[in-house]
């Protein structure tokens, strides 16, 4: 494991588990097998070896931890989100990594709030929510272009009003006014148009020429937290 020889380690801690089961190392060996998978970017094998364990070891020390990588699991599937920005269309890509995660990590908040991790995964938790409405951003932009305006300003409303503080909500905002135009709703569209000013009077969407803060989502890469998870199972 030191070494970086995941797939090596594996097979190691399960004969090690198979043989002692009821030794200290036991556990130890199952929270390693479910890291290891992780490091392997083996999704699959590592949230099954992480519910298990969480089954098996409902009232463990460090079944936080567990809850905690559980999270990680999907959220580092989903970083390639928005890769699909530029190159796929918005409607192939599956947000359910997104949604997993988040509820992941809320269930290791709500469960223990005062674990060491719990600052961490709420604020993934915050990343995941702006995932989540600029995906149904892309998704309303995806109709707008398509000349299906209701459709688009269904889901334009749909994160204003499930995402209040996400970044995507000045979009939203902004696709819901052309919506409105197109469906020749004047009075709505003008409401809406009211309602943006308000709360983005220097919006680039206003003046395409200024020059606005990098995107939201590049925060995490370059300055967000860091995942650590081994500190908790040495």
């Amino acid at each position: 494991m030191a070494g970086g020889h995941y797939e090596a380690a594996i097979p190691l801690f399960q004969r090690l588990e198979t043989n002692f089961p009821f030794g200290v190392y036991a556990t130890q060996a199952q929270m390693e097998v479910a890291y290891a998978h992780y490091k392997s970017a083996d999704q699959a094998q590592a949230l099954a070896a992480v519910e298990r364990f969480i089954k098996l070891h409902p009232n463990h020390p460090q079944v936080d931890y567990m809850y905690y990588l559980r999270g990680l699991i999907n959220f580092n599937d989903q970083l390639g989100f928005f890769s699909f920005v530029y190159s796929q269309d918005p409607t192939e890509r599956d947000p359910r990594a997104t949604r997993e995660a988040f509820a992941a990590f809320k269930a290791l908040v709500d469960k223990y709030p005062n674990s060491k991790y719990a600052a961490d995964a709420t604020e993934r938790m915050s990343y995941l929510i702006n995932a989540m409405a600029q995906y149904e951003v892309h998704v309303a932009n995806y109709y707008y272009r398509r000349g299906s305006y209701l459709a688009a300003l269904n889901r334009a409303q749909d994160a204003v009003t499930n995402y209040t503080d996400a970044p995507a909500r000045e979009e939203a905002l902004f696709i819901m006014i052309r919506s409105y135009d197109k469906l020749g709703m004047p009075l709505l569209r003008d409401d809406t148009q009211r309602v943006f000013a308000l709360n983005y009077p220097d919006s680039y969407f206003l003046n395409p020429n200024a020059r606005g803060d990098a995107p939201w989502w590049k925060f995490w890469s370059k300055g967000g937290a860091k995942a650590a998870p081994k500190d908790a199972v040495q």
